[in-house]
């Protein structure tokens, strides 16, 4: 009897490894298959983000956004003393406390959109009311503006290049890994 119990959980043992082989393997495939979120390099931070945000809009990966940026319509969500630190090349500031669709009146339609913040929530909310307004090409720059100063892209003050990025807060300061942190109102 002991032999035989010892052989039945050796061969459980042994597929078990096998299903967790199996499970890692298709694990991988399914984190690959992740557009977005799988560009975004700190996995602590992927994973943050995958729950913090609702991902109930298109969202665009830095990678995208940067190589295609001569074609985007950029809009800034975060307040003015965010934007004013630094924001991407060209964008417009719409804020977030007190967006109105109406600031777009003379966007077309099909403009290609793309809204970012520090780290996409708020742009997510915005990018929502863009949709509702009836804006057909609008996304969320994936981890915002702090993952796109991680992957080493430029952004801009008043007087052209810059280090510094308003890093909102300290608590989510921690998520920008490069660049000069600046925290409230300079």
């Amino acid at each position: 009897m002991p032999f035989t119990f010892f052989r039945f959980h050796r061969r459980f043992f042994r597929a078990g490894r096998q299903a967790i082989k199996v499970f890692m393997a298709l694990s991988g495939l399914a984190l690959a298959a992740l557009p977005a979120s799988a560009q975004v390099k700190s996995g602590a931070y992927r994973v943050m983000l995958k729950n913090l945000l609702s991902h109930t809009v298109p969202e665009i990966q830095v990678q995208e956004a940067a190589r295609d940026s001569a074609s985007i319509f950029f809009l800034d969500a975060r307040e003015t003393d965010e934007f004013e630190v630094s924001h991407l090349r060209g964008a417009l500031h719409v804020g977030y406390d007190h967006f109105k669709p109406e600031v777009l009146k003379d966007v077309p339609k099909n403009r290609r959109i793309v809204v970012y913040c520090s780290v996409g929530y708020r742009s997510e909310k915005i990018a929502e009311k863009l949709l509702e307004a009836g804006y057909k090409n609008v996304s969320n720059l994936y981890g915002g503006i702090f993952e796109w100063v991680n992957q080493d892209h430029s952004v801009y003050d008043d007087k052209g290049r810059t280090a510094r990025v308003h890093a909102y807060s300290r608590t989510w300061g921690v998520w920008l890994k490069k660049g000069k942190k600046v925290y409230g109102k300079q």
